[in-house]
């Protein structure tokens, strides 16, 4: 068995943590009580879904996550709501103060006092498991709890479980909207943090999902629940690998391989195809070439940014549903002929490709059309440095005045964390650059030296 363990943390987690079960169960047939039918057994009759729940003696499927917040009430909406019976009590951790939007409070003061249970909350689900793969954590980098807290678990985990795998899904502030003013503050000083203890981040930012959901499914005011679902899919198209037998399975590990050139270069641009409605989908095909193609539209990523300014340096496309490597192949040879899409000089192939018979589920009463095959992108570009440098002008405009900063000095936390962070940060962004520098211009230059 390859175990994973999901971890929520603070509103934005449990809120994506709700749609990512409710999917998970509806794609295995677990009914929302934990029961699964005999007759219901998805999956080609293997067990492979047990990487993600745990099956008591009473035949309870359980799943292996913990819903951790600072205050009580989104986590007491998942203990009353349809899905009760599914968790266990215990993996649902609330405190009764929360962070106040203050990475400083979820990191020093309030996230200090409930440390120690979340520990050993995950030690339990871990001693579970046979053969435990990786850790995966959802999160946003905006809120409190969602950035102090979520960086001050995984600092831990990195001692205690130092070469399992960390990989995040982390809800990025969105360019135009946010719902803090202090969301660049929080989201530099999480990242600095996270950046040596997270392997692979995939970051969504709201407003691009605003954008598909207007866009795509004709959502006029798309509600936190639609945009939830619309990243479960995406969560679930990435774990189905862990989940579902394919042709091609792609395992946690994997991933980092074939995407993360560099330590800190770990930020995939998460891209997810068809987005469509049920009105539209009967006038459509959906070949493998034309989902594939729509990967490589900036209007369907989940982070606003423009590939088309930067460079590839890898791309790991994962097919689910009605998908052949014939077809795969054919796709991904037209893409190449395509000049819109550079890939950096050093990495001339970069394509890793997963297919998995289990084609995408669909919520009742959901937005999302039922189709017969899907795709997931996720592509390693410099072109996401943009929304790193977005995010750095903006704390630069606030840190340049010291506003809010006594918030976090107040809570312990010292003034030059700040500019140790901010350093980090452009630090990244330097690094971006490298990696996209093409690499025979430097030759070029030893040669007139000599």
């Amino acid at each position: 068995m390859r175990e994973c363990i999901s971890v929520h943390v603070g509103q934005a987690g449990v809120q994506m943590g709700n749609a990512c079960w409710e999917l998970y169960c509806l794609e295995h047939g677990i009914q929302p009580d934990g029961q699964m039918p005999s007759d219901k057994t998805v999956g080609y009759g293997s067990d492979s879904f047990n990487t993600f729940f745990s099956e008591t003696g009473a035949g309870q499927h359980v799943p292996r996550a913990i819903f951790v917040d600072l205050e009580p009430t989104v986590i007491d909406e998942v203990r009353t709501g349809p899905y009760r019976q599914l968790f266990h009590p215990e993996q649902m951790i609330t405190g009764k103060e929360d962070a106040a939007n203050n990475y400083a409070r979820g990191h020093y003061t309030v996230g200090k006092d409930h440390i120690d249970v979340v520990l050993d909350r995950i030690r339990k689900l871990t001693e579970m498991c046979c053969g435990l793969q990786g850790f995966l954590f959802f999160h946003s980098f905006g809120g409190g709890t969602g950035s102090g807290f979520t960086s001050l678990i995984m600092e831990r985990l990195s001692i205690e479980y130092g070469k399992k795998s960390k990989l995040e899904f982390a809800i990025y502030p969105a360019p135009q909207m946010a719902s803090a003013v202090v969301e660049p503050y929080n989201s530099i000083l999480t990242t600095h943090i996270t950046l040596e203890h997270s392997d692979c981040a995939f970051m969504v930012d709201n407003e691009a999902i605003y954008d598909i959901c207007r866009r795509s499914l004709d959502i006029e005011r798309p509600s936190f629940a639609n945009l939830n679902r619309l990243i479960a899919q995406v969560v679930s198209s990435i774990t189905a690998s862990l989940r579902f037998d394919g042709a091609l399975n792609v395992d946690l590990n994997e991933f980092q391989t074939n995407l993360v050139p560099y330590p800190r270069i770990h930020f995939p641009l998460v891209t997810y195809a068809p987005i469509v409605s049920k009105e539209k989908a009967y006038h459509e095909k959906f070949t493998v070439g034309e989902i594939t193609n729509s990967c490589f539209e900036p209007a369907n990523q989940m982070v606003k940014c423009d590939p088309r300014h930067g460079k590839y340096m890898a791309c790991c496309l994962l097919y689910r549903g009605d998908v052949v490597p014939k077809d795969v192949s054919t796709a991904i040879a037209t893409i190449k002929t395509k000049r819109s899409i550079q890939f950096v000089d050093w990495c001339p192939t970069g394509f890793k490709v997963g297919v998995n018979k289990q084609p995408p589920t669909v919520v009742p009463d959901g937005d999302l059309a039922k189709v017969q095959r899907a795709v997931c992108m996720l592509s390693n570009t410099t072109a996401i440095a943009e929304a790193w440098s977005r995010l750095n002008r903006k704390f630069d405009l606030m840190y340049s005045k010291r506003a809010f900063v006594h918030w976090y000095v107040g809570e312990g936390m010292e003034e030059g964390e700040f500019s140790e962070a901010r350093d980090d940060m452009s630090a990244l962004e330097k690094d971006y650059e490298e990696v996209g520098m093409d690499s025979v211009v430097e030759d070029g230059e030893n040669t007139e030296e000599y």
